[in-house]
C-alpha cells in the first residue's frame, strides 16, 4: 500500500515528468509499480486459465507504453492510474483479438463482471465484446463510458472518479448505475 503523502509525491512526478525531467520518471515508477501490479492482476484475475500473458507482461507493456506516452498532459495521479487502466485494457483487448483471429473465433478469452460492476452478472463475457460495448456506450455517453474504465478497471473510488472527471459524487453514482445497467442488458447472450 502507498504511503499517505504518496499521492502528491505521484502527482509532483507526474507534472515534472511532464516537463521533461527524465529524473522524475525513474522516481515515479518505483513508487507507482506496486499499484500497477495490483491493477494487472485484477485484470488477469478476470482471465481465462491458461491464458498465456502473465500479470508482469502486461505491467511491462504498460510501463513501455506510458513512458512512450510524453504528449500526455498530465493531471494527478488519478489520471495518471486511469489512462494505465485504460492503456492495459487496450493490451489485453488486442491480445484477445490476436488470439482470436489465430483461432478463428474459437477458445475466446473470458472476464467475469464481478460484483463490484454488477452483481446480477453471473455469467462471463469475452474482453472483446465488452470492449466493443463500452466502445458502443461512449458513443452516446462518453462518460458513462469513462466512469466504467475508472471505476472497474482501474478501481478508483466514487470520489477519486468525481476529481478526476470534474463531477459530483452524485453524478458519478448515477452514471455508474446507469452503466452498469446499460452493459448488463447489452452484455446477455443473444442481445
Amino acid at each position: 500500500m502507498m504511503e499517505k503523502n504518496a499521492p502528491a509525491d505521484i502527482t509532483r512526478l507526474l507534472l515534472e515528468w511532464r516537463n521533461g525531467s527524465e529524473r522524475a520518471l525513474d522516481e515515479l515508477m518505483p513508487i507507482v509499480y506496486s499499484e500497477l501490479r495490483r491493477m494487472a492482476r485484477n485484470y488477469m484475475r478476470r482471465q481465462s486459465p491458461g491464458h498465456t500473458l502473465q500479470t508482469t507482461g502486461l505491467v511491462n507493456e504498460a510501463y513501455m507504453r506510458l513512458v512512450d506516452s510524453n504528449r500526455v498532459n498530465w493531471q494527478d495521479r488519478n489520471h495518471f492510474f486511469a489512462v494505465s487502466a485504460q492503456l492495459m485494457r487496450r493490451i489485453l483487448v488486442d491480445f484477445a483479438r490476436r488470439k482470436n483471429s489465430q483461432k478463428r473465433g474459437g477458445d475466446q478469452i473470458m472476464v467475469t463482471l464481478d460484483e463490484r460492476v454488477d452483481k446480477a452478472a453471473e455469467s462471463g463475457t469475452d474482453l472483446v465484446a465488452l470492449d466493443e460495448a463500452l466502445t458502443r456506450l461512449a458513443e452516446f455517453s462518453p462518460r458513462q463510458s469513462r466512469i466504467v474504465e475508472l471505476r472497474y478497471f482501474a478501481g478508483l473510488t466514487e470520489e477519486q472518479v468525481a476529481d478526476t472527471l470534474g463531477v459530483s459524487s452524485r453524478t458519478v453514482r448515477r452514471d455508474w448505475n446507469l452503466a452498469k445497467a446499460w452493459l448488463y442488458r447489452e452484455l446477455q447472450p443473444g442481445s
